[in-house]
């Protein structure tokens, strides 16, 4: 199980600051990240914007295999505007 964490736009699009999840250990970050949105499928729409952060280091969506401990956290951050 690990933490996964919300932020600006994916936190409005999933509802929630942070929830619980069961994933695969060894999981390729896209894989990951497609079992996020089988939860919520709403944040498909920021899939190429996303950002996502394993252990609070910055991961691509893409083959990198990850190995998650139990209670790692996974942040999803979404680009974010400003002035």
């Amino acid at each position: 199980q690990v933490s996964v964490l919300y932020f600006a736009r994916s936190a409005e699009l999933a509802g929630l600051r942070c929830e619980t999840l069961s994933v695969p250990r060894q999981i390729t970050a896209l894989q990951l990240w497609e079992e996020i949105v089988k939860v919520h499928p709403r944040l498909a729409v920021i899939r190429d914007q996303v950002v996502f952060a394993v252990r609070q280091e910055y991961v691509l969506l893409g083959d990198q295999l990850l190995v998650l401990q139990p209670g790692d956290e996974v942040a999803i951050i979404p680009p974010i505007s400003g002035g």
